[in-house]
């Protein structure tokens, strides 16, 4: 089984690099093959709604000239998905809102790609909006039938500075239980 874990961060090597990296070693330690995407330095632009997605019915984008597809591609492709962003006023970043609209509108035209595969959402925040990062990912989850693990807490992490977040024990601690509860509930849906 796979995950392919999404960093919406555009910094490389960041809180939300270091707070995935909790739930892969988890997930790793489970026996789970993984795999980190970065989005930063990659061009994604947003859904035209042209829908030539459901015309098509190839399982991609209209559109061939970012890295959409690719990643689209890996997440149809794997059992578990997660999707991590930092909080940029009060919201997933510009990439990850227009990974997620581009890859729901394929999921749809497709005859639903992503059906009962694991989604787990994460998200950093410096002070606050991170409840609502965690929002529009789990919506894209919900709307798309993924199955989604919960923890006793929220999926946050806190920090402004690189690396600031390894001071968030809490977090650690959650993220541990989210790989955990993910790997756990993968084995059973996929035997």
């Amino acid at each position: 089984m796979k995950v392919v874990a999404i960093n919406g961060s555009p910094r490389q090597g960041g809180n939300t690099a270091v707070m995935i990296g909790w739930i892969l070693r988890e997930l790793e330690e489970e026996g789970l093959e993984t795999e980190l995407v970065q989005l930063g330095g990659r061009t994604i632009r947003g859904c035209q709604a042209c829908y030539q997605c459901f015309e098509n019915k190839d399982g991609r984008c209209a559109f061939e000239e970012d890295a959409a597809n690719e990643i689209i591609a890996k997440m149809a492709a794997a059992q578990g998905v997660i999707l991590a962003s930092p909080t940029y006023f009060g919201d997933v970043t510009a990439e990850m809102k227009a990974l997620i609209d581009r890859a729901g509108f394929v999921n749809k035209a497709n005859g639903q790609i992503f059906r009962r595969k694991v989604g787990a959402s994460l998200a950093v925040a410096r002070r606050h909006g991170n409840v609502h990062v965690l929002a529009t990912i789990n919506n894209f989850f919900l709307a798309n039938q993924f199955i989604v693990p919960g923890t006793d807490h929220f999926n946050t992490g806190f920090g402004r500075g690189k690396g600031e977040v390894l001071e968030d024990r809490e977090a650690r601690e959650t993220m541990g239980l989210l790989g955990r509860n993910m790997a756990w509930l993968l084995k059973k849906i996929n035997g």
